[in-house]
Formats: C-alpha cells, structure tokens, sequence
C-alpha cells in the first residue's frame, strides 16, 4: 500500500522496475498496476507477484543488508531500506529472544517484501521528502496465519515495533491484519513523528488501495507538500502530570533536578486545591516519547504519588543554535532560536552568565546584557 500509494503521488513505475533490478534477486518477479475501488473511492494498487513455483526464500539480516549494499542504489534508499530492516529485525529478536542477525525473516525475508521496502524508499527518494509524519495507526483484530503458527492480530513484532516508539493507537472494532510488521517497520524507522498533520502547502496526494474488502475504505493516503518559512516542524512529546499533597518543597525541588538530569524538557509545579481543600503540589513533565518510563519511574521513587496521568501532544519548536560569544568579561555560549532563517530569540545560557558575574563581582543581569549586546554587534 505504501509502494502504491508513491506511484498514484506520481513516482514512475518504470524507474521503480528499472532501480529495483539493481538488486539483483535471483527470484523472479514482475509489478504491474492495477486500479481498485473500495467503497466508492479510486486508488492504486501495485502487485508484486511472484510465479508459484518459485521456492520461498528464508534470509538472514546480514544477506538482506549485503543484497542493498551491493545495489547501485541512491545513498538515501540505501541508508532508510537497512533502516527498516535492521529496525524489524530488533524488533523480531525480541520476540524470539535472539540476536537481530540470528532472526529468519519469512515472510519477510521473501521478495515481496523486499520490492515492497527497497521500493517504498526509492519512491520517497525520488519525490525528495525530507520529512515524514504518519498519523495514529489502528490495532485490528482477530487472528492470522504466519511462519510461527497462528498469532493474534496485533502481531507481537508489530507490538514491539509500536512499542519503540510510543507510536499512537485505537481501535476500530475491524478484526482484520491493518497493520503488517513491514508496515510498522516502514512507519517507525521513517517517520520523524507520529503527529497531527503537519502545517503545509498540499502539492499532491497519493491514494494506495489493498486488495481485503474491509467496513470502511482499505486505502492508504500519502500528502505530499512543502512547508514555507514560518511553518516549523511539529515535534511530538509527552506530558506527565501527578498531584502530590504530602511532600515536602526539599524533595520536589530534588525530584525535578534528577527528571533534568534524565532529558526532561521542561519540569514545573504549580500549587493547586485538592479534595478537602487540601493544599498540594500539581507537577508536569514534559519529555521526548523514549524518556517516558525513565521519567515515570523517577516519579514513581522519588515522591509519593500512586500515578500518573499521561498525553500525547505536539508542538511547534523553533530551531535552535548554540553559539560562543567572546565578551571582555570571558566567553559566553548563547542559545539563538530561528524562526526559518530570522533570528527571534537570544538567551545567553544562565550557568554561564552567574559565573562570571560571581566572579566579576557584577550583577547578572549586567552580564546577561552585555552578552546579547556583544552577540548583536552593537557593544
């Protein structure tokens, strides 16, 4: 589907047939494509098939990695195609409780699968993404057939796929296979973020159809467009909030120096009224998505909450440069945020500015001033 939906966006199926053969698989294969209507609405479908008689092929990580590598392929499509796999095989060792060069890949491992991927990236290559988003992804149901025996829908590989990443889920209520482990493996390893839909100018959308007839439409949707100047990247991060009445301010203060020390963003309290008019203490964290579990437990030990609730969000961050700043008072770094290519914020970093002002014996604000003033040319 996600093949298909790269060349309804337009990447050409000739120059996806002809990048492929750099593979050189010995197995044969053909792709054509086809259009298929689910509930009312047109989308591509691009099969891969594979004649009958054609043994089915078990490959390790090391074969498929060397198969890409000795592919005169473009660095990117080389770089995100052992990304992905590389990725699920992690993801497969865990299950099976070996190493990711140990793992068999099956179904994976067959040329389906390999067209799928390779292919996947030679089409985002090609169209010169530069970032990908992907949205929530749907849990299914039921069951389904696989090397290992009959498994339960979602797939464990899938699960420690999603798991890798904190990837956003829900349920439709379909007891149908909606996400594959090629799938995942795709979205985790490319994706930047597991958002909302990016701020961006729509230049094209790609529609990719699979071939199960399900309740509502089985198509995958690609935009493609560009951001402009003023529209920065979404990031997605997590918020951990939890209400504590019986602690004292020594230990929360302790508490959001070590929640710093692990790479939380930003760490506050504020006070609030619980029940009773009991006087408390709410506290939020906020974190990148891998840091959840290590800044939980650290609230989890080091106050005396019973739990903690937990969100999703994104936001807008602008970018940010840390320069070195010569001043006559010493070197100063300073933290600069851009808005595209305009400068809309100068901090000079505090650590820096209380030494010297300890040392100079001047105000801080003094040297806090004199730090951007230096940095703007204008001292």
């Amino acid at each position: 589907m996600c093949l298909s939906a790269l060349v309804d966006a337009g990447v050409p199926l000739d120059y996806l047939t002809s990048q492929l053969q750099q593979l050189a698989l010995a197995e044969p294969y053909q792709l054509s494509r086809h259009t298929i209507t689910h509930n009312g609405q047109v989308a591509t479908h691009i099969d891969v098939t594979v004649p009958s008689t054609t043994p089915h092929t078990t490959r390790h990580l090391p074969e498929i990695t060397a198969l890409i590598e000795n592919a005169h392929l473009p660095p990117r499509v080389k770089q995100w195609s052992q990304q992905v796999f590389q990725t699920l095989a992690l993801a497969e060792g865990e299950v099976h409780g070996i190493s990711p060069d140990q793992v068999h890949f099956h179904e994976v491992g067959a040329t389906d699968a390999i067209i799928d991927i390779v292919g996947t990236c030679l089409g985002l290559d090609w169209l010169g993404v530069e970032q990908i988003y992907c949205s929530s992804l749907p849990m299914g149901g039921g069951t389904v057939k696989a090397a290992h025996g009959r498994l339960p829908v979602p797939v464990p590989a899938v699960v420690k796929l999603w798991q890798s990443r904190n990837v956003p889920v829900y349920e439709n209520d379909i007891n149908q296979e909606l996400v594959t482990p090629t799938g995942a493996a795709l979205a985790v390893s490319l994706a930047q973020a597991f958002a909302t839909f990016p701020a961006m100018t729509v230049q094209t959308v790609g529609f990719g159809a699979g071939t199960a007839h399900l309740p509502l439409p089985n198509i995958l949707r690609l935009w493609v467009g560009e951001t402009t100047a003023h529209n920065q990247p979404l990031e997605t991060v997590a918020v951990l909030q939890t209400q504590i009445d019986d602690l004292s301010a020594q230990v929360v203060a302790y508490c959001q120096a070590l929640l710093f020390q692990a790479g939380a963003l930003d760490v506050f309290t504020q006070p609030i009224a619980m029940k009773k008019s009991r006087l408390g203490t709410l506290m939020t964290v906020i974190c990148p998505l891998d840091h959840i579990q290590t800044c939980e437990t650290i609230l989890f030990r080091e106050t005396s909450t019973l739990g903690i609730r937990r969100q999703i969000q994104n936001r807008t961050a602008l970018t940010r440069d840390i320069q070195s700043v010569e001043t006559p008072l010493g070197v100063v770094r300073v933290k600069v945020a851009l808005l595209g290519n305009q400068v809309v914020n100068i901090q000079p970093e505090y650590e820096d500015c209380v030494k010297i002002a300890q040392q100079q014996q001047k105000p801080l604000k003094q040297v806090q001033d004199l730090v951007i003033a230096h940095y703007q040319g204008i001292a």
